[in-house]
């Protein structure tokens, strides 16, 4: 592919049109500046092979190609269709010689007199050369910053280069304990002053480009396996891990340890719960939104600066400012908004409109979470830690979702003859693994036979000004007086535009099916395109496996309207604002064991109730230095962390006493 297109040469030049050609074959970018200097040597040239291709916020032409090697060419095609073709052929190409790089295969060089030479000639350049003594030269001590001496060529041509990294490296850590070892606040310059910051950040990067540099190399020349994700994951020791640099700096969280002796999960175990203790929730699903983060700004920078595109966030320990107030545990229970719309499910009398309500159940189970409009991560559960709650359900609103009349007239005032009544469904969640980290969660309501079970692997990746959280395993919905098992997933989040006001938005695509009716639903998470489009939208197609019939269409948004389009031509809209939100029933927190969600973050909620994050990170931290210590002394002690509720069975957790057929006590 090859064309014309707009590129940022500096500030004094700005933007000059360039003649850009991409070979697929041999992954080279080049460009020349004019169509008919192509013969020439190229103006510039780099490998798409681990390069990231991303399109610009500032307009709709605007994309940028950021090369392995730190190179970055801002381009700008002639209209938006030109610059999307150009991404999709960049990227399509990138990820080719990436893949085909990274497991070992050598990159296949179309053009020996473009790529090979020029790449010989580099080798050639930073090869040691004899040069005649300088005495002049010999004047100058230098005392500090003094470069290896050059050594004759050896077995390994690029010994000298690995010299003069390692050298790099060593200032590049004694630069970042300088600059940590700064008070924070301290005038006029501290710790977190954005110009260290960003020379922080940059000598980490200029090493990484720098040892990607050899290694591609090295691999070039055929001395070394390239390994693409080692390139990226070298050099931890000049950024640190953002637990120690947290360990330093009072804006994120300081080290405390625990006072007292310290209290393993395993050593409080859990007694049957009694739901009869349990109180309506005073609190709703809404929380006072973060707002902006332009006075945490500085904080998130010196993040950024120590995380790598497509990095797992699972270890990393994030500014307590943006958390929740609440446990993951506490936040899958969320799903249950709308009890009512869940357990007249198996009351429906036909499998087609019982995978519908399925459908319908599934779609608005999401909007009652995520209500405020700015992202906030709930927080990481502790091993061991477990959370409880219930709904109860009036028999009446059952009977209404089930468009029944279940009334009886007396001198002609309507009386509900189940109203003192109520369906208690019942909800039980543990988290069961650390790393990594699993949490499994179960529900059941014994009078309408039905009980769900899930075991979920939660997964976060950094993706430059975004996080992304994929929520890995499976979620199993049983009827028991159909023998019916509905298995579906969950969703992905993304929290976007993390330097401003951080927004969530959901992308995946799931399937719903049940094996013994063969009915089976996709459903389709849209995330918002770059250019135009509507935010949370979502899209499902309920089918029949055998025939391939399509029974239902859904379109729409899944915290506002969505539209279901069935197949004799008629329409049905649900507002998901239009439902009933019925809250959760919790016992006091007097009543909550030591591992209970609320109770074991307590601390952590009340201080940033009042806006105390540096309370907040002192306490987080103890919970994490605690659960830490229990990892260490599982280890040492060969034992296996004893879950309460759940055991692992296959690539799954099930609950240890699922309900049974007939059953109408239940099991919890």
């Amino acid at each position: 592919m090859e064309g014309l297109l707009n590129k940022y040469t500096n500030v004094m030049k700005g933007w000059q049109f360039r003649w850009f050609v991409m070979d697929t074959e041999s992954g080279m970018l080049e460009y020349f500046e004019k169509e008919e200097h192509k013969k020439q040597r190229p103006r510039g040239y780099v490998h798409l092979s681990g390069a990231v291709i991303s399109p610009s916020d500032e307009d709709s032409q605007t994309f940028s190609v950021s090369a392995a090697n730190g190179e970055i060419y801002r381009l700008k095609g002639i209209n938006t269709k030109e610059r999307q073709l150009w991404i999709d052929r960049l990227r399509t190409a990138a990820e080719f010689h990436t893949n085909h790089m990274t497991s070992g295969g050598q990159p296949s060089v179309r053009r020996e007199s473009r790529s090979s030479s020029l790449l010989k000639t580099i080798i050639t350049d930073a090869a040691p050369t004899k040069r005649k003594p300088d005495t002049a030269s010999h004047d100058v001590q230098l005392k500090a910053h003094k470069a290896p001496a050059p050594r004759p060529h050896t077995l390994d041509p690029f010994r000298e280069v690995k010299e003069y990294i390692s050298e790099a490296n060593d200032y590049a850590v004694h630069l970042v304990e300088k600059i940590d070892s700064l008070p924070v606040t301290e005038e006029p310059i501290g710790g977190l002053d954005k110009d260290l910051l960003l020379l922080k950040a940059t000598s980490t990067a200029t090493l990484n480009s720098l040892e990607q540099c050899l290694k591609m190399l090295q691999h070039q020349q055929g001395s070394a396996p390239y390994d693409w994700h080692d390139s990226f994951t070298s050099h931890r020791q000049i950024s640190g891990s953002i637990d120690d640099q947290s360990s330093r700096n009072g804006s994120f969280s300081s080290m405390t340890s625990a006072p007292g002796p310290i209290i393993f999960p395993e050593e409080r175990p859990e007694g049957p719960i009694n739901h009869e203790d349990e109180e309506e929730d005073d609190k709703g699903y809404t929380e006072e939104d973060l707002g902006g983060v332009e006075e945490h700004k500085t904080i998130i920078l010196h993040l950024l600066s120590q995380l790598k595109l497509g990095m797992d966030l699972t270890k990393v320990v994030l500014p307590t400012f943006i958390l929740e107030r609440r446990s993951l545990l506490e936040m899958f229970a969320d799903c249950m908004a709308h009890p009512d719309m869940f357990l007249k499910i198996p009351d429906l009398p036909d499998p087609e409109s019982r995978m519908l309500a399925v459908i319908e159940w599934y779609l608005t189970s999401f909007h009652a979470a995520r209500q405020g409009s700015v992202a906030k991560k709930p927080y990481n559960p502790i091993i061991g830690e477990t959370f409880h709650c219930s709904w109860r359900v009036p028999k009446r609103m059952q009977n209404q979702s089930n468009n029944s009349q279940n009334e009886s007239s007396v001198d002609g005032v309507q009386l509900s003859a189940s109203a003192e009544e109520e369906v208690q469904l019942v909800y039980c969640a543990e988290q069961v693994s650390h790393h990594p980290p699993i949490s499994a969660f179960y529900f059941e309501c014994p009078e309408k036979q039905v009980y769900m079970n899930a075991s979920i692997y939660t997964k976060s990746r950094f993706y430059g000004m975004s996080i992304g959280a994929n929520l890995i395993g499976k979620v199993s919905m049983t009827l028991l007086e159909h023998g019916e098992e509905y298995v579906f997933g969950m969703p992905s989040a993304y929290a976007r535009s993390i330097l401003t006001v951080p927004w969530a938005e959901m992308g995946d695509k799931i399937s719903i099916t049940c094996a013994k009716t063969g009915y089976t639903a996709a459903v389709t998470f849209h995330t918002k395109p770059f250019y135009g489009g509507k935010v949370h939208r979502v899209s499902a197609e309920l089918k029949k496996e055998n025939s391939g019939d399509v029974i239902c269409r859904v379109q729409g948004e899944w915290n506002n309207q969505m539209e279901f389009s069935f197949a004799d031509g008629s329409k049905k809209v649900i507002d998901v604002k239009d439902i009933p939100i019925r809250k959760k029933r919790v016992r006091p927190m007097k009543l909550q064991g030591d591992f209970e969600s609320r109770r074991l973050w307590q601390h952590v909620t009340n201080a940033l109730k009042v806006g105390d994050v540096n309370t907040a990170s002192e306490h987080k931290k103890v919970l994490e230095e605690r659960q830490r210590e229990g990892e260490r002394h599982r280890k040492e002690t060969g034992t296996p962390f004893p879950s309460k509720f759940f055991h692992k069975l296959e690539d799954g957790w099930l609950f240890n006493t699922p309900l049974q057929k007939g059953d109408l006590q239940g099991t919890l």
